[in-house]
C-alpha cells in the first residue's frame, strides 16, 4: 500500500506496524523500541498506546513515526532519533557529543545521594563537582533529589556543556547548577562536598569490538579511556584532593574487572576505598573514596 492510499493511522494501528517492520528487520528488541518510538514522538505514555489504541493519529505524525521506524532500521538507537533519554526520572536532551545516560549510571546517583543529604543535613548545603558531565545526567539528578545542593559540571566538549545547561534549564534547576568547559579540575581554585565521575573507561583496542550502536552513536572522547581503560582515573586521582573538601567524597563509576586497579590508583593518591556499589547485574559498577580527613 502507498503512502496515499493507507488508512488512517491510529494510536494501535500505527504502533502495530513499528512493531512488524522492525520485527521483520531482525532489530534485537522490536517491541520495546516500538513502544518507545511511538510514544517519545507522539508525546503519549505507554499506557495510552493501549488504553487509547484507537484515538487518530495526524497523517504528519504518522509519517514523522515511519521516519523514525526506517532509521531505527538502519541501525540508528532509538534514543538518538529521538533526541533525549530518561535518567533517574528526568527526560534529558542529547546531543552529538554527549553519551547516552544508562541506567547502570543510576548507581552512582544512589551511591553518593545519602551523603549529599547528609552533608546538607550538617551544613545547609552540598558542593558537588561533577567531572566529564555530557548531558548532566549525574549532577542534576542530585540536585532533583536534594534541593539545598548545588553542582559545578565540567566537560572537554562546548557542546556538552551546553546541552547539560540546556537540561538544567529545562528541568527547572538553572540556579543551582554550572557547566564549564574545562580538563578535569584543572584551574579550578573551588573545594567540594563530593566529586563524582563516569569517566571514559573502554579499553583503547576494545573500542572496535564495542556494539555498533555505540561505536558508531557515541562519542568517542566519552568512551575511550586509553591504552588501559585508567587514563581518566589517573587524572582524576591527581587532582581531587586540592579540590575535597575535609570529610568529602569521590565516587566514580567503573567498567567491568577494574575496581582494583581504581582502588589502587586513588590509594596511591591518599585514598581510601569506603565502600563498592554493584549494578542490577550484580557487576561491581562504583567506588566511593575518602582521604580520612575529619570535616569541620
Amino acid at each position: 500500500m502507498t503512502g496515499a492510499e493507507r488508512e488512517p493511522a491510529t494510536l494501535g494501528s500505527l504502533l502495530g506496524e513499528a512493531r512488524s517492520a522492525l520485527r521483520a528487520g531482525k532489530v534485537a528488541t522490536p517491541d520495546l523500541d516500538a513502544r518507545l518510538l511511538v510514544s517519545g514522538l507522539l508525546d503519549v505514555t505507554t499506557t495510552a498506546l493501549l488504553t487509547q489504541a484507537d484515538a487518530p493519529v495526524r497523517p504528519i505524525d504518522a509519517v514523522q513515526v515511519r521516519r523514525a521506524v526506517a532509521e531505527r532500521l538502519r541501525g540508528r538507537p532509538v534514543h538518538r532519533i529521538l533526541g533525549f533519554r530518561e535518567f533517574y526520572g528526568q527526560r534529558l536532551l542529547l546531543s552529538a557529543e554527549t553519551l547516552e545516560p544508562r541506567p547502570d549510571t543510576e548507581v552512582l546517583v544512589d551511591a553518593v545521594l545519602p551523603h549529599v543529604r547528609a552533608v546538607v543535613d550538617a551544613a545547609g548545603s552540598c558542593a558537588i563537582a561533577d567531572l566529564g558531565i555530557g548531558t548532566g545526567a549525574i549532577g542534576l539528578a542530585l540536585l532533583a533529589e536534594a534541593p539545598a545542593a548545588t553542582c559545578l559540571g565540567i566537560d572537554c566538549s562546548a557542546d556538552a556543556v551546553a546541552t547539560a545547561t540546556a537540561n538544567a534549564t529545562a528541568l527547572g534547576l538553572e540556579s543551582r547548577y554550572r557547566a564549564a568547559v574545562g580538563d578535569w579540575l584543572g584551574g579550578l581554585s573551588e573545594r567540594f562536598d563530593i566529586i563524582v565521575s563516569n569517566p571514559p573507561y573502554i579499553v583503547t583496542a576494545d573500542i572496535e569490538r564495542l556494539a555498533a550502536e555505540v561505536r558508531l552513536h557515541d562519542p568517542l572522547v566519552a568512551l575511550d579511556g586509553g591504552p588501559d581503560g585508567l587514563a581518566a582515573y589517573r587524572s582524576i586521582a591527581g587532582q581531587v584532593e586540592a579540590h575535597l573538601k575535609p570529610g568529602g567524597l569521590v565516587a566514580v563509576e567503573i567498567g567491568e574487572g577494574q575496581g582494583r586497579d581504581v582502588t589502587a590508583i586513588f590509594a596511591a593518591a591518599g585514598f581510601t576505598l569506603a565502600r563498592s556499589h554493584a549494578d542490577l547485574s550484580r557487576i561491581e559498577r562504583v567506588l566511593v573514596f575518602s582521604d580520612g580527613r575529619v570535616a569541620l
